[in-house]
């Protein structure tokens, strides 16, 4: 390390540190020196994102963005992209001394070429080439079970969040939805909502008693 480098630029390689473990292998943290004309890496983790390493020149967006002195603003959250292609969202936030004079800048670079491409792929699985919604209500329902089910699904899909994820509060809210809707005028319908809600019939009808006890 630098003998020479600003106390406060020193306070952050730790920073540079923890914020390169805490994101993983695909976020390069960068800390670099702007003294006089010299615009270099003084600290770098995860450096093989850019293929940088210490003593390497900041990259075009931070040195154009420091030509406005000491009036540069940080820039946050932009699209970068390497010398082989890969999209890199990143961060560059300026570090002042005591004076407000700009003596560096702390970079974050997150390779994020595998989530677009994933994105892409969920994409095109949730692709349909249907325009609108075909409503399963609109079909006609040749026993009761069938408008249980619809009633439940549609709750469900109006609530907008997988049961899995639902807390109680969550699925008390759901039964008495189901239950202004009359769904528990129907047959077998404890037993069935027990089953989606993955509880048992008794949680159903404390649910059922919680509902009505408060109105």
């Amino acid at each position: 390390m630098d003998r020479n480098l600003h106390p406060i630029l020193k306070s952050f390689i730790p920073v540079v540190e923890g914020i390169a473990k805490t994101l993983g292998k695909n976020c390069e943290v960068v800390l670099h020196e702007l003294k006089n004309s010299k615009k270099t890496i003084v600290e770098i983790y995860n450096g093989e994102v850019t293929g940088r390493s210490i003593g390497s020149p900041m990259l075009d967006v931070g040195i154009q963005a420091i030509r406005k002195g000491n009036e540069a603003d940080n820039i946050l959250n932009y699209r970068n992209k390497t010398s082989d292609g890969r999209v890199l969202k990143s961060s560059t936030m300026f570090i002042r001394d005591e004076n407000g004079e700009i003596i560096g800048c702390l970079c974050i670079n997150i390779d994020i070429s595998e989530f677009i491409v994933a994105q892409k792929a969920f994409e095109e699985i949730v692709k349909t080439d249907i325009k609108g919604e075909v409503n399963l209500g609109d079909f006609p329902h040749n026993n009761v079970n069938d408008v249980l089910i619809n009633i439940v699904a549609d709750t469900l899909e109006r609530y907008g969040k997988p049961v899995s994820y639902m807390n109680k509060e969550e699925k008390v809210n759901i039964v008495k939805r189901l239950d202004e809707q009359g769904a528990f005028l129907i047959k077998g319908a404890i037993d069935y909502v027990a089953k989606i809600l993955c509880v048992s019939r008794y949680t159903i009808y404390n649910y059922l008693d919680e509902i009505r006890v408060n109105g």
